[in-house]
């Protein structure tokens, strides 16, 4: 597993950051100011890359969250079914990848077609076509 650790103070907007077992893009993040008995707080709110549901983490800034480490790998379109069969151009191993939200990129794909895709804790997701 490609994981890394980060405190949740030091997290960005469109960082990335794993809640609930799910690896998910920052979307919004605020700060509190210390107190006079505490330490400040953080409260992280992300999107899920996978299912889009809206997570949120709360805790001092000195907590410890996971981060998921992305490969980004380039394949070729081998057949595309209910989800697409693609082989990684340069370890050509076969792998299935489930369609991608976007319209307009899923009427791009098509057999042949060279894509980006990012692999975040051995799921797959397809980014955008590569031009030739």
């Amino acid at each position: 597993m490609s994981i890394d650790y980060k405190d949740l103070g030091a997290l960005k907007k469109g960082s990335y950051v794993i809640i609930d077992g799910e690896p998910c893009k920052v979307i919004e993040i605020t700060k509190s100011k210390k107190g006079k008995h505490g330490s400040a707080q953080a409260r992280v709110v992300a999107i899920g890359i996978f299912d889009g549901v809206k997570r949120s983490v709360v805790g001092p800034v000195d907590t410890r969250v996971e981060v998921p480490i992305i490969k980004k790998g380039r394949a070729q379109i081998v057949a595309v079914t209910d989800s697409i069969q693609l082989m990684d151009l340069e370890t050509y191993e076969v792998f299935e990848a489930p369609l991608p939200e976007d319209e307009e990129l899923r009427s791009k794909l098509d057999s042949g077609v060279t894509i980006e895709y990012w692999d975040f804790l051995g799921k797959k997701k397809i980014v955008r076509v590569r031009p030739e």
